[in-house]
């Protein structure tokens, strides 16, 4: 394969042309997001069978690659592809699509759940990648040859593993399977970080009631809106744990302001007008108002007895499909069947017809379970 670096538009034009007839495309990036709320987007490695090249965004207008890669008509691939996406619907407050994730695929051909992109490629063809560039700051310049040919590796085995994995796919009439998946993860409405909902990405948001979340809720926004207006980390803004306080203590002047727990002088003088107003008018809303959390199930013995089992089909079914469990289902889905709720992912698509038809058969008592020669056996209820 061909290898280039690509960061003057005359060579970015060439790429294009040369690209231009692929059905697929190898994708990855490499960004910088540490003093920054937006990623920067450092560098951008691009293949197909004929050649591998990684393109400098920092020295150059992408929009005619872009064009290319928001092309509905090329496949794009990718490993792991969430914060890929995520730098992508940035540019472009949109996703291209569709999409191949390697990572997906391979939880339905025996590699298990969430695995790495090191690790697939040397479970697939025995070659351990080299993890020296791990830390690199991708947006100093310029590149060594080392850190090209980290990047390039990227993509040079993701070719690999995609063709290989879509004909087994095809193989094994799971090909289809995959497509419901890859649509959920290009759905854009998963990428739009609205600041009313920012709370609810706090951890231990849980230990607050009432008007504190309410207060939390307020808090949360104005930091999101606020990290996004100045380009900074939401932590530099102001970081969960001082919301926290703020949220459960409610001071409403400067002085019961200055003495919440970390509290820092300069976000003190900075900010500390708009966040005693935020805690005040919050503070005013009517009861009806106040977000609510999320009220977990709560299973009696019984009930968590019966997930259990469901819990045992599931890992049998994925074990006889060479499918990871935790791609098939989540425990929380479970807790909502046994609960009598039936609009769940695993009873629909291939989920449904692995696995979901015998959950549904359990509860209703068709189906039982046994352990023949020392392994769990599923068998009708009639046998």
């Amino acid at each position: 394969m061909q290898e280039y670096y690509v960061d003057s538009p005359a060579q970015l034009l060439d790429l294009c042309e040369r690209l231009r007839a692929s059905s697929w495309l190898a994708l990855d990036t490499e960004f910088m997001r540490e003093k920054t709320y937006y990623a920067q987007f450092c560098l951008l490695q691009i293949a197909n069978e004929e050649l591998i090249a990684c393109v400098d965004p920092l020295a150059l207008n992408l929009d005619p690659l872009l064009d290319l890669i928001y092309d509905p008509a090329i496949v794009k691939v990718m490993h792991s592809a969430r914060q890929d996406l995520e730098l992508f619907y940035d540019l472009r407050q949109a996703l291209p699509q569709p999409l191949f994730d390697t990572q997906i695929a391979a939880t339905v051909l025996g590699y298990g759940d969430q695995v790495g992109y090191g690790a697939l490629v040397q479970g697939m063809f025995g070659v351990e990648l080299d993890k020296s560039h791990t830390r690199t700051d991708w947006s100093q310049r310029p590149l060594d040859p080392k850190q090209l040919r980290y990047a390039a590796d990227d993509v040079r085995y993701l070719v690999q593993i995609y063709l290989r994995q879509r004909t087994e796919l095809e193989h094994n009439g799971r090909l289809g399977w995959l497509a419901d998946d890859f649509a959920e993860l290009t759905d854009e409405h998963k990428y739009i970080n609205s600041p009313l909902s920012a709370w609810r990405r706090i951890r231990q948001a849980n230990t607050l009631k009432g008007v504190q979340l309410a207060v939390l809720r307020a808090l949360a926004a104005w930091r999101e809106e606020r990290a996004k207006a100045v380009n900074k980390p939401r932590k530099w803004i102001l970081s969960d744990d001082v919301m926290l306080e703020l949220a459960r203590h409610l001071p409403l002047d400067a002085e019961r302001l200055s003495k919440v727990r970390g509290m820092e002088a300069q976000t003190l003088k900075r900010s500390g007008p708009d966040i005693i107003a935020l805690i005040a008018q919050s503070r005013q809303l009517p009861k009806e108002q106040w977000p609510q959390l999320d009220v977990p199930l709560r299973l009696d013995i019984r009930q968590e007895a019966l997930a259990d089992a469901l819990m045992a089909v599931v890992r049998l079914r994925g074990m006889q499909n060479a499918v990871s469990p935790a791609t098939l289902t989540t425990r929380k889905e479970l807790e909502s069947l046994v609960m009598g709720q039936q609009n769940v992912a695993v009873m629909h698509g291939w989920r449904g017809a692995l696995v979901g038809r015998d959950l549904l058969a359990l509860l209703q008592g068709k189906l039982s379970l046994s352990v023949k020669h020392g392994e769990l056996d599923i068998a009708s209820a009639d046998q």
